[in-house]
């Protein structure tokens, strides 16, 4: 496999504590930090003295990297050096070399004596020690590799032995561990998807995007696909939205938000967005006032609720009772609108800013708020336990990975307190006209940290801004501070979150060792807000570093590019720890193979569970000519009672009450299966009658909407020329396509159904292209069902999932099936549709192909969920009974007079 294993050796433990010369935390920059796998399929660097996992040979330690002879050359590569060798001897001889000198030379090829490229290619290796041998990775199997993390800092990881069995016996029982776990992530699943309430309707869709044209910046690529991602979750989804926004700071989630908040209101529901600090709120507010308050177009309004503003003060009990009444659309505040007797008027959004900042009993008392509320939580760094269950999938997760234009990284110092380097930092901002932070971490020190300025710029313009300052009074010297009264703003961390100021680009850090990573790289996102150079300097005492706090400023250095945000929170996770998900204490067995093989064995136990893992569309694009088949609203439809622009709209004549006309209207364009649009249509003919002939024919749509989601079909268009219908489906693999076939009659797909998978998912050299209607070979499809432990292909679905969901398109995109890549994805083909069907019977044709597949996965699926969710109750049920087997017995020791 190119991987080496040599022999023991002595004195393996090099030493691995913090890098500090002359009071410096030294840059792990100047070593060599090579890129491996994590879970979720960030990239994590690892530096020599790091412990790592490596799947076969367990926990280690990597070492450095070196140059070593291939082991395995390509023909090319042989051909190549047995060419170059006999160059070599002929040019020996012609300078008249002994033989025997030659021969000597000829018994060095393919030994480090060769130093000739060609004769002897070199390979980069990655030295990994273990307690009893040391092994050789070749860099291009890093992948192999995760970085070990697990939750103890402190402690640190006994080295696997790469002799016997001990580190397959523990993945062994880890695995065991994985299944019941995956039971429980999956019975979590089938529980959420029972959860529904009203989605919010797509008529509105329209001034939402004309809401957004006031937005003064082009969106990055990033921004687009969470705007797309929060629409599908709130318009196209029954279930309440629960979806985290990882961004870095600055990078543009609050427009996220923004947008999310207009789409509630204009659907006639409240929002409220909910902020841990009262200078954050006020910047919110701030912002949200000038793009959509009562000065604007849109007239909404909004109002900011904060401390002070408590239900016995004056304005506290008015505020609360506009709330409750319905008269402010959008509430923006702190902990306050926590309080047990906040009532809202059917509130539709909760949008929560910076979670990692509320504590337990805060987050226990959203979860009675937001009971079918939609919620939408923002942050740059989420925490541990939330970060576990993106990558487990229990929560939808959107990441802001890209910069916005001309942004710059952060220059960022960390080293023992200075005084000329503080001159230094703060002259030179001054110098081009600029302002500073300085924030300590305790309101205590703002006195002295005062005096220490005034010493050493008896003529700087200090203010300050803490949270025990007169109501109000933070956030106006923030202001007055942003209006350029000031040089320098004092604080402590009541300006982690909120404050924007694009003219600071200097933040000084005064004993940086007290703080957490989450805060560390929030206040370092204060500044570097505009095109200019920004510097952090991350200030500590050595008297007073620990271990978790040196590695914390260690990850400050390392961890200093645009977008890190997520990378943080990793490294964050590795030095605080997992903890528990879903209230099961796992971080044991985490500890056992390190958090992210934890994580990956967790998918592939998942994956086995589920077995048909198609991932289902959200929302389709129907592009055949004249709008056949498309349930997109059209602008242009005006009056609703008209059902000619969309194909969910229900007659006013056949459902005159019009509450009622909505709600069947959203359960039709959102159900789940063709046998619901069944039942559905059913009861309509019992309650309202008849069922008009356009509704009829417009139901057809519906159900083919209901097709191509289970089908994981997210783009239909006709082929130029040949007329061919496209159908492509990036999810689709040959393994699910021979599930699907295996439970079709005769094992064969439909006819009139193809099916191309390009190359690279088919482990062929061409396309391969599965005709409907002919008798196709499963096992060839399937491969290798089982998937074996060291096996790629675990790697390979990983991959494939990501890049899946990343290329499925929303309809508010493509226009035309040119737009896309349809060569590169799997794809079904319904050939000659545009050429053979008449018009208005295309909906027809395609119903009857995809149907019965539509049918198989969207059974198959249920009985998943159904198998999972009857797992998970079994073993609650025998946990309980073991606890109170084992309390009997305690009982039992107790009336003997044994002492338990």
């Amino acid at each position: 496999n190119g991987e080496s294993v040599d022999g023991e050796e002595d004195n393996l433990m090099g030493e691995d504590a913090p890098r500090f010369v002359n009071g410096k935390l030294t840059s792990r920059e100047q070593l060599m930090g090579i890129s491996v796998g994590s879970a979720g399929g960030w990239s994590l660097e690892v530096f020599p003295g790091d412990f790592v996992v490596h799947r076969k040979y367990g926990i280690g330690r990597y070492e450095r990297t070196v140059l070593r002879p291939k082991s395995k050359l390509t023909p090319e590569e042989t051909e190549a050096a047995e060419i170059r060798r006999k160059e070599i001897i002929n040019d020996m001889m012609k300078e008249g070399k002994q033989l025997e000198e030659i021969q000597r030379f000829v018994e060095t090829f393919g030994t480090l004596a060769d130093k000739d490229p060609i004769s002897n290619p070199l390979s980069t290796l990655l030295e990994i020690a273990y307690s009893d041998a040391v092994v050789h990775v070749p860099i291009d199997r890093a992948y192999r590799l995760s970085r070990y993390r697990a939750g103890d800092a402190a402690i640190k990881p006994r080295l696997s032995r790469v002799k016997g069995e001990a580190w397959s016996k523990a993945k062994r029982k880890v695995e065991v561990s994985t299944v019941q776990m995956a039971e429980d992530v999956l019975a979590l699943y089938a529980t959420r998807e029972t959860l529904s309430r009203p989605p919010f309707d797509p008529s509105h869709e329209g001034k939402v995007k004309h809401f957004s044209k006031s937005f003064a910046f082009e969106p990055t690529p990033d921004q687009k696909k969470c705007f797309e991602d929060v629409e599908n979750d709130m318009v196209w989804r029954s279930r309440p939205m629960d979806r985290l926004i990882c961004g870095d700071v600055g990078f543009g989630k609050t427009e996220v938000a923004m947008r999310a908040l207009f789409r509630a209101v204009v659907n006639g529901r409240q929002a409220a967005m909910l902020a841990p600090t009262g200078v954050l709120a006020a910047q919110h507010y701030k912002n949200i006032v000038k793009r959509m308050g009562e000065e604007t177009e849109h007239n909404f309004n909004i109002a900011l609720l904060r401390g002070g503003m408590g239900k016995n003060t004056k304005k506290g009990r008015e505020l609360r009772a506009a709330i409750a009444a319905g008269e402010v659309d959008i509430i923006i505040g702190t902990h306050a609108l926590l309080s047990n007797g906040m009532m809202f008027h059917d509130l539709g959004l909760l949008t929560i800013d910076e979670e990692q900042r509320f504590g337990v009993n805060q987050k226990e008392r959203l979860k009675l708020i937001c009971n079918c509320v939609d919620v939408l939580t923002l942050s740059a760094t989420p925490i541990p336990r939330t970060l576990q269950m993106s990558l487990s999938g229990i929560r939808d997760t959107s990441t802001i990975r890209s910069p916005p234009p001309m942004r710059k990284p952060t220059i960022s110092y960390v080293q023992e307190f200075d005084e000329s380097l503080l001159r230094d930092a703060i002259e030179r901002e001054l110098a081009r006209d600029g302002q500073c932070y300085y924030v300590v971490p305790r309101i205590a020190q703002l006195e002295e940290a005062n005096d220490m300025l005034n010493r050493v710029f008896p003529n700087l313009r200090v203010i300050q801004a803490h949270g025990r300052m007169a109501r109000g009074a933070a956030e106006e010297n923030v202001a007055s501070f942003a209006e350029g009264n000031h040089d320098v703003l004092l604080a402590t961390t009541v300006i982690e979150n909120g404050v924007d100021i694009p003219r600071v680009n200097t933040i000084i850090i005064q004993n940086a060792q007290a703080f957490g990573m989450s805060t560390l790289y929030q206040l370092r996102g204060r500044v570097g807000r505009s095109d200019l150079q920004a510097f952090a300097y991350f200030f500590h005492k050595n008297d007073f570093i620990t271990e978790q706090s040196a590695q914390r400023l260690q990850a400050m250095a390392d961890l200093h590019e645009l977008g890190s945000g997520f990378d943080v929170a990793n490294r964050d996770l590795e030095i605080r720890g997992a903890g528990s998900l879903l209230g099961t204490e796992q971080s044991g067995m985490a500890a056992r193979v390190g958090f992210d093989l934890y994580m990956r064995m967790l998918k592939k136990s998942m994956r086995q569970l589920r077995g048909l893992d198609l991932p289902v569309v959200p929302r389709s694009n129907v592009l055949l000519p004249g709008g056949e088949g498309s349930i997109e609203w059209v602008d242009s439809v005006e009056k609703k009672g008209d059902a000619s622009g969309s194909s969910y709209l229900i007659p006013e004549s056949y459902v005159e009450d019009a509450e009622e006309r909505s709600r069947e209207e959203s359960l039709a364009r959102l159900a789940e299966s063709t046998e619901r649009l069944v039942e559905m249509t059913n009861s309509w003919k019992e309650s309202y009658g008849t069922i008009p002939a356009k509704l009829q024919n417009n139901l057809k749509a519906l159900h083919l909407h209901t097709c191509l989601r289970q089908l994981g079909i997210d783009v239909v268009g006709l082929e130029r020329g040949t007329g061919n219908c496209i159908l492509r489906s990036p999810g689709l693999r040959p393994r699910h396509w021979a599930m699907i076939c295996s439970q079709l009659p005769r094992g064969a797909p439909p006819k009139g159904l193809d099916v191309v998978f390009p190359a690279r998912f088919s482990f062929s050299e061409d396309d391969t292209e599965i005709t409907g209607g002919q008798q196709i070979n499963l096992q060839e499809l399937l491969t290798n069902p089982r998937y074996g432990d060291d096996d790629e292909e675990w790697d390979a679905l990983d991959e494939e999932e990501v890049e899946a969901m990343k290329e499925i398109s929303s309809a508010q995109n493509i226009r035309l099936l040119s737009e896309i890549d349809v060569e590169g994805y799997p794809r079904f083909i319904v050939k000659g549709l545009g050429k053979n069907a008449k018009k208005g019977s295309r909906v027809d044709a395609l119903l009857r192909v995809l149907l019965p597949p539509s049918k198989v996965v969207f059974r198959k699926q249920q009985r998943d969920k159904e198998k999972a969710k009857v797992a998970a109750e079994l073993r609650e049920k025998r946990e309980l009974i073991a606890k109170q087997k084992k309390e009997q017995e305690k009982l039992s020791s107790r009336r003997m007079g044994y002492q338990y």
